[in-house]
């Protein structure tokens, strides 16, 4: 079995945070895999379900971002799960809007949920790290996480996004993480049309070789010439 987790903060107020791209994620993949309902477990909401064939758990923690792992690290126990059956689904400041990177293990890179999850399993998980871009200040940080996506953004890049995230889930679940960043990248930013190629020009037809014009006094016409 894997385990699906997205990382968010529980409530209204927080639904459509920048911080919350991880549960949104999850609630695409739950729907587009047709899990079965949402239920309350490992303090936070479970759904269970299949992709490829492959039992998976989704887990929003309902323990707020900077507690994550009680939850995460609950469930791990409870089913007997190494750490290389969580894949974490989150935001990621240091990518643009729109890119996604998956990573094995590393760092928090300063992600509060992300260190609260290395403090309850340890570090050999995998990332599904959800570009929204950086404010470029970093005393706006915490404003800007905990902020909702911009108009732009929800009717632009973050729904072809979400979308892309749960229907190349099988990719994720196969192991082929390069083929999942490569199948969502394409979705999210497509490469340009190619331009058509020039038709061949049609070959002028040949125009019948000119004859000469005698004239009627012509020396040439003359008996005796």
């Amino acid at each position: 079995m894997l385990l699906f987790v997205g990382l968010g903060n529980p409530g209204p107020t927080y639904e459509g945070n920048r911080h919350n791209i991880g549960f949104m994620a999850i609630d695409e993949i739950v729907r587009v895999h047709g899990f079965g309902p949402w239920r309350a477990r490992f303090q936070g909401l479970v759904a269970e379900g299949r992709i490829s064939g492959a039992k998976v758990m989704a887990l929003k923690p309902l323990t707020y971002m900077n507690e994550s792992g009680r939850s995460v690290g609950e469930a791990l126990r409870f089913f007997k799960l190494e750490p290389s059956a969580v894949h974490v689904f989150y935001d990621e400041l240091d990518l643009v809007p729109g890119k996604v990177k998956v990573k094995t293990g590393g760092g928090a890179g300063g992600h509060n949920g992300i260190r609260s999850i290395d403090s309850h399993i340890g570090q050999a998980y995998h990332r599904i790290r959800l570009g929204i871009g950086h404010p470029g200040d970093k005393a706006k940080v915490h404003g800007y996480v905990l902020s909702d996506f911009a108009k732009a953004e929800r009717t632009g890049w973050l729904p072809v996004l979400i979308d892309a995230v749960a229907r190349e889930a099988p990719a994720l679940v196969s192991g082929d993480q390069g083929r999942f960043m490569s199948r969502v990248a394409h979705a999210v930013f497509p490469p340009p049309p190619k331009p058509d190629k020039p038709k061949p020009a049609k070959p002028e037809p040949a125009k019948p070789a000119a004859t000469a014009e005698i004239p009627a006094e012509s020396p040439l016409s003359k008996d005796g010439a």
